[in-house]
């Protein structure tokens, strides 16, 4: 069991009556407390426009997590490309890298929306890569794990907030440039082998040569999971924001992989929101600030600060606010650390993930550290 690694997802996650500020603290102290636990990494994820996240710059937190630490490879979860370029981002890790070489992941994931009309046949392939021992009969996978039915997301992305954190994200009239291209620039960037279209090289310094661990996020079948293949990347699969395709995405990658120089068979890390306590009824208790947390960011207001379960009791639930956060709970591992680890398995043995990616969010930030440190015992000993 040790011998797959675990790695920590951090949102940076606001609690109610908290600030900001606390919660870098937080963030911060929650890296040097996993080192310790011994888990392989520590990833910040990407998010704006939320009011109960602070999470918004990966390099930033990064660089100030670095200080902090010394063992712990840290990275991004993922560096959304839609609203940056190429050269931006590998100018800021190159700079992280240039005084804690060898400890970066760069996470790059899509923003944006879907990929281009008419470049559909990467998504529509989900259907066809769905079967083996990715079989879902009545809700699971051939091993049990939970696979409930698919989320749309269409109502986010057509929303006015979304709207809105594209058009501040972007200069006037810009257009995200084709993903599959600019992660292919980033490569030739931390290469030197970058040319223009005339032939012009760019040199960056930092970053060129820089000892980076490049991965691609990606939560269905589609382009992400397509690039990740061909180009030969890790490829880290979101259970914990889309369960009903993590098999799907899975297949799709190992389908497309082509060897590359740094990796010569295809390498899967799986996410999973999880609270760990002594007792089940303690970890329920505290992992009640979910599903209205959930809810505020299916509903696309942003996400909340996260409530304390008693918030969280008081909340007025209809049947279109249990639909709306359904997939979610039902997949989110919550229990003693033998029950969390059992469901841990369960996922590692049904999508044949060679890591596993932890996000844990509780109102107390005692409570996170020790969920943190109860499942790392747990791992260990099997």
């Amino acid at each position: 069991m040790a011998n797959t690694p675990l790695t920590v997802l951090d949102l940076v996650p606001i609690p109610s009556g908290s600030t900001a500020t606390q919660a870098l603290r937080n963030s911060i102290d929650l890296a040097r407390q996993t080192e310790r636990f011994g888990y392989a990494r520590y990833w910040f994820a990407e998010h704006h426009l939320n009011p109960g996240v602070a999470g918004t710059s990966p390099a930033v937190l990064l660089a100030l997590t670095a200080q902090a630490t010394s063992t712990i490879r840290i990275g991004s979860g993922a560096v959304l490309l839609g609203h940056r370029t190429a050269l931006s981002t590998v100018e800021e890790f190159g700079l992280i890298d240039a005084l804690h070489p060898g400890r970066l992941d760069l996470g790059l994931g899509r923003s944006g929306g879907r990929p281009p009309a008419g470049d559909r046949a990467a998504e529509d392939r989900s259907a066809a890569l769905v079967g083996g021992a990715a079989a879902v009969v009545d809700g699971r996978a051939s091993n049990g794990l939970r696979i409930p039915r698919p989320f749309s997301v269409a109502h986010l992305l057509s929303s006015p907030r979304f709207a809105l954190q594209k058009s501040l994200l972007s200069l006037p009239g810009a257009q995200p440039p084709d993903y599959d291209e600019q992660v292919g620039d980033i490569l030739a960037l931390l290469a030197g082998t970058y040319r223009s279209a005339d032939g012009e090289p760019a040199r960056v310094v930092p970053g060129e040569g820089a000892d980076v661990q490049v991965w691609i996020l990606g939560s269905s079948a589609g382009e992400s999971a397509q690039v990740a293949g061909s180009r030969g990347l890790r490829f880290a699969a979101n259970y914990h924001v889309s369960p009903a395709t993590v098999l799907e995405a899975v297949e799709g990658y190992r389908a497309a992989f082509t060897p590359s120089a740094g990796l010569d068979r295809p390498y899967v890390s799986v996410s999973a929101d999880v609270v760990v306590a002594p007792e089940e009824a303690t970890a329920r208790e505290l992992a009640a600030g979910y599903a209205p947390w959930v809810r505020s960011i299916r509903t696309a207001e942003g996400a909340i600060p996260f409530p304390t379960p008693e918030e969280a009791r008081r909340h007025a639930w209809t049947d279109a606010d249990r639909e709306l956060v359904a997939d979610r709970v039902e997949t989110q591992f919550v229990g003693t650390p033998g029950q969390v680890a059992d469901q841990l398995e369960l996922l590692r043995d049904a999508t044949g993930a060679d890591e596993l990616i932890i996000t844990t969010i509780t109102h107390d930030h005692a409570d996170r550290v020790r969920s943190y440190e109860l499942l790392a015992r747990e791992w260990q000993r099997r």
